[in-house]
């Protein structure tokens, strides 16, 4: 059982999530080609990347600056609403979390849902407009507030991975998705499953 994170480990989530969404892209894009404009995984691809190359650079010590530094990278280098909304995500979780060498269970489950609030100010999203949020509140929300990380990790991934699947049926209420109309039922949204890829990530490095 492990009930901390030391920032080292979060580190090697961020970098785990990178190498999961290089592995992807091409899935994403396709995703993301139903109902926009075929390019979420090159994007958020492209971001992580170069996040990547700023933490090889300057490994952060604290968990705070490692996760604002993250936000503020994808904010600048992932095009289209990806970058603003993961970013603010993570800058969100960042502050939340603040001057710590450690991350606890409670302070993971008091961030993630800082980050939650991030993309809701940011996107107006709601449950049901077929965006990240379907995949994220429900990952957030069935976290548990303490214990075992790798437990909480194993939880908001079945959970997210749940949410993005009930995105296919719904009619997109919200971004280029949504000037589609009828024609975006169908589809699994580009946003809600890079979220499931994030919590896999996750649960990959911290179980």
């Amino acid at each position: 059982m492990a009930e901390t994170a030391s920032v080292e480990v979060l580190s090697e989530w961020i970098r785990e999530f990178a190498r999961v969404v290089a592995a992807t892209k091409d899935q994403l894009n396709a995703l993301d080609a139903a109902i926009g404009d075929g390019d979420h995984g090159t994007n958020l691809d492209r971001g992580l990347a170069v996040a990547v190359s700023v933490l090889d650079a300057n490994p952060a010590g604290i968990v705070g600056t490692l996760f604002d530094q993250l936000g503020q990278t994808v904010i600048n280098k992932t095009g289209g609403a990806t970058g603003p909304l993961f970013g603010t995500f993570f800058r969100r979780l960042g502050a939340a979390v603040g001057d710590t060498q450690d991350l606890n269970s409670a302070g993971l489950a008091a961030g993630l849902r800082a980050g939650l609030e991030g993309v809701v100010a940011r996107g107006r999203a709601e449950a049901g407009d077929k965006t990240m949020y379907d995949a994220l509140a429900p990952a957030v929300y069935a976290l548990p507030a303490e214990g075992d990380l790798c437990v909480q990790l194993r939880t908001a991934f079945a959970a997210a991975e749940s949410g993005c699947h009930a995105t296919i049926p719904m009619l997109a209420r919200k971004g280029r998705a949504s000037y589609l109309g009828e024609r975006s039922v169908g589809h699994q949204d580009p946003g809600a499953t890079s979220v499931v890829l994030l919590f896999q990530a996750a649960a990959r490095v911290m179980c």
